[in-house]
């Protein structure tokens, strides 16, 4: 069901009373629902159900439309100042050579000044998935050449056949 199927509008509101209030402030008390159809068309504005459930339910007077667009904008404006969190993945391996993780770690650094966060994720091939511990010392070893520009997210842990860790950021 689409948002404007959610809103009774106008003609659509048939209960016996309702309580009317203005697009202005002004509140026009219990009336029938038909005076209060009569009043927003003789102001060009259309009659909108605000709560069903109240004793009496209670309408508005509005310009719908008008009240649609800036609804829509405000979600945009939201939107546009979220902040997305990019994750940049880097995989190892257990038998990795100390160069190697050593250029792993300078792109980690370039990663994390960049804002972003960084996943380390270790593969187990065949017999490493009996030792995952080995894995967990690598992530460790390389969180200590890391330390000084980002926090430990997610300690290392075990999953399937990966040993992944999540590093943040540190706020400056």
């Amino acid at each position: 069901m689409s948002k404007e199927k959610e809103v009774l509008l106008n003609e659509e509101i048939d209960f016996a009373q309702v309580r009317c209030v203005g697009d202005d402030g002004k509140v026009y008390g219990i009336i029938s629902s038909d005076e209060a159809n009569a009043i927003a068309s003789d102001l060009g504005l259309d009659l909108v159900l605000i709560a069903k459930d109240a004793k009496p339910p209670v309408c508005k007077i509005m310009d719908y439309g008008k009240f649609c667009y800036q609804q829509e904008k405000k979600q945009k404006d939201a939107k546009k100042k979220q902040k997305v969190i990019e994750i940049k993945e880097i995989k190892l391996s257990v038998k990795i050579a100390q160069n190697d993780i050593n250029y792993k770690v300078k792109h980690a650094v370039e990663f994390l000044k960049a804002g972003k966060h960084v996943r380390f994720r270790v593969f187990l091939k065949g017999r490493e998935m009996n030792a995952p511990e080995a894995a967990s010392e690598l992530l460790l070893k390389i969180y200590e050449g890391i330390s000084d520009i980002a926090n430990k997210d997610k300690e290392p842990n075990f999953e399937g056949r990966y040993v992944n860790m999540l590093v943040t950021p540190k706020k400056a």
